[in-house]
């Protein structure tokens, strides 16, 4: 993405471990040390729009996309990006029991809370970091910024946005060209926090700090992955643990511009968030998600050719962000293949992909 849960109990097994709470997402049985877990090449299920722009007369939003989504008392939430016709981007959520709801549940518009206002906001990651027993929303104001709250089922509460670098880290104003740090992602081990982020310029960065430490204190920039063509690696990365204990799974948005300039998903795997990422399903041929391995349900148009900035959907909600590797569903956003026209002003909707294909 280019512009941008009071009564609250856990049972945590240990610091960094995943958070137990009412409402956790439910999660298939996976087979711990299974290597198996993922395929070397994937297969999706596409529902329909699923959320979509509900404007008012304060909010002309043509435009909901770059979806964090979590499951937190017995509900769905989703925080998104709002973008308007006046070219303004913002953030937005929405809360529902059942996906079949989604389409019609309300929507609030962060503007609405003061902390957070009228400012440039946009694509948000909300995670609850159990070593503070507070939940934590990752977007960006421009810089990485974040905010806190105890019950993120409430947008109005959430705090003032806080930067996490005073200045932007030499690495990146040296190898940005004309694009700019975006889509900041944090996931945590049971040691370290790691930031990761794009430049739209063909890198992939990280950036550490301990998890004592976390918010505070990150360091040692690093590219962690390159192309020397910049829309191989553009925007909309996320990395997440994978719940058979096999490793972690990098995902990136590319253009495919080796055939139809349509956003697609690449992916790559390491064996922790600081170590160094081999290819997993990273080309146009064989993609993580693209136009190429997705089909429809039943009685759905191919309605997008598009698989841009989502989240996948978590086994829980802690900072070490784990996925089931044997139930993969990944909410995305999407739009008609028709649509043209300025960035601000294209119509992007949520959508759900289920993996068809696993190997468990």
């Amino acid at each position: 993405m280019r512009t941008f849960v009071s009564g609250l109990v856990f049972m945590l097994v240990a610091v960094g471990a995943l958070a137990v709470a009412p409402g956790a997402a439910a999660a298939g049985t996976s087979r711990p040390g299974d290597e198996r877990s993922l395929p070397g090449s994937f297969t999706w299920r596409s529902s329909g729009p699923l959320i979509s722009p509900r404007p008012d007369a304060a909010h002309p939003i043509l435009s909901v996309k770059d979806p964090t989504v979590f499951r937190y008392r017995d509900r769905w939430h989703v925080y998104f990006t709002t973008a308007d016709t006046a070219g303004r981007w913002s953030l937005g959520h929405t809360s529902f029991t059942e996906w079949s709801e989604a389409g019609s549940a309300p929507q609030t518009f962060l503007d609405a809370n003061p902390n957070i206002g009228d400012r440039y906001a946009a694509a948000p990651q909300v995670f609850y970091f159990a070593p503070q027993q507070t939940w934590y929303m990752v977007y960006q104001t421009g810089p990485p910024s974040y905010s806190t709250t105890k019950d993120p089922s409430d947008p109005l509460s959430w705090s003032a946005p806080r930067n996490f670098f005073d200045s932007e880290p030499p690495i990146v104003t040296e190898n940005k060209g004309d694009g700019a740090w975006l889509d900041f992602w944090t996931i945590c081990d049971r040691t370290d926090c790691y930031l990761f982020f794009s430049d739209g310029n063909g890198h992939q960065y990280r950036s550490r700090t301990s998890l004592a430490a976390f918010p505070n204190g990150f360091r040692d920039t690093a590219i962690v992955l390159s192309e020397p063509n910049r829309f191989d690696l553009f925007e909309g990365g996320n990395v997440y643990r994978l719940g058979d204990g096999s490793g972690y799974l990098m995902l990136v948005e590319a253009l495919a511009t080796g055939s139809d300039w349509r956003r697609y998903f690449r992916a790559w795997r390491a064996d922790s968030p600081g170590g160094a990422w081999t290819p997993l399903a990273d080309t146009e041929a064989n993609p993580f998600a693209r136009s190429n391995n997705v089909t429809f349900e039943a009685g759905q148009p191919a309605w997008t050719r598009d698989f841009s900035h989502g989240e996948m959907i978590r086994s829980g909600v802690d900072q070490t962000l784990t996925i089931d590797p044997c139930r993969l569903r990944f909410l995305y956003q999407g739009m008609d293949p028709a649509s043209s026209g300025e960035y601000y002003r294209l119509p992007w909707r949520l959508a759900l992909l289920t993996q068809t294909d696993s190997t468990c």
